[in-house]
């Protein structure tokens, strides 16, 4: 692996118009234990992974009070505090009941209680962006939505976002705050979420695709994908990234890893310059298998 891998490389991105960050961040979902519940299997190398982080000059890392529960902000802290250049973003609003169970609360008293609880595992004293996991269907939106502006009049969020949510979803939620960021589901074989990222791109609004790796049948030998990368000297898993990266200027992926050496692997994918011909290529591929 080279040693002059940097994130930096992927290009930056102003989260609500005054946060900067490299597009290329880190998501801290899997620095946690199977089913993404507990501590990791491997806490040495987690903790190894998380140190690294920076040292790559990824300075956006994506976590969740759901993670481990809690077992992501713990080790983000124990690791990386006092952060800084670093820009932590955390979600609330996602209850866990075991491995692999995933519960939606989305009462403002709860919700509230998330944010004071993320500040205080990561020890700070207000979180750079919040993001709402996932909308309640069982609360009123709009309740949901002013609790979260009232947290952040109160100076205990910075800047709000928004997580599997649609274009009219994000329209309803400006009436309460300004949405600087939008994770969804996205990647080569998952474009459920086209029209979110084109109004995101549209509005300057950051799009934060998780699952950005997954690339299905694309994977197998033959494809374009797996071409691609052996023209280049890449991985298939770094010639997703590139193609996410030149996909969108507000594209901001967050492939997560517990591992040092899958680390350094993605984050040398912000070095990769796709061919506009390779680009095209993979996209009608990409939506021939979707």
């Amino acid at each position: 692996m080279p040693n002059d891998i940097n994130a930096a490389a992927s290009g930056q991105f102003k989260i609500g118009g005054d946060l900067t960050v490299n597009r290329l961040g880190f998501g801290a979902m899997r620095v946690t234990g199977d089913g993404i519940w507990g501590e990791p299997k491997d806490i040495a190398e987690a903790k190894r992974t998380l140190k690294r982080v920076p040292e790559l000059g990824i300075d956006l890392i994506d976590t969740a009070d759901s993670y481990g529960p809690y077992v992501s902000e713990d080790l983000i802290a124990e690791v990386l505090h006092p952060y800084k250049g670093l820009v932590i973003a955390t979600k609330g609003a996602l209850t866990r009941h075991g491995p692999n169970i995933w519960q939606v609360v989305g009462r403002p008293e709860y919700l509230r209680q998330c944010v004071l609880m993320s500040l205080r595992r990561l020890k700070i004293d207000r979180i750079d962006l919040w993001q709402l996991h996932r909308i309640d269907p069982r609360v009123p939106r709009d309740e949901q939505f002013q609790v979260i502006a009232d947290m952040r009049k109160e100076g205990l969020i910075r800047h709000v976002g928004l997580s599997e949510v649609s274009v009219a979803e994000i329209q309803a939620a400006q009436k309460f705050f300004p949405v600087t960021t939008v994770q969804n589901q996205y990647n080569l074989v998952d474009r459920k979420s086209e029209a979110v990222l084109d109004f995101a791109e549209a509005n300057q609004i950051g799009f934060i695709p998780w699952a950005p790796l997954a690339s299905g049948d694309l994977a197998r030998p033959g494809s374009a994908l797996t071409k691609i990368a052996g023209k280049l000297g890449a991985t298939p898993g770094q010639v997703a990234l590139a193609w996410l990266l030149k996909r969108s200027k507000v594209m901001l992926p967050i492939p997560g890893t517990g591992s040092v050496r899958h680390l350094e692997e993605n984050t040398a994918a912000a070095s990769i310059q796709l061919s506009d011909e390779d680009f095209a290529a993979l996209d009608v591929e990409a939506r021939r298998a979707a």
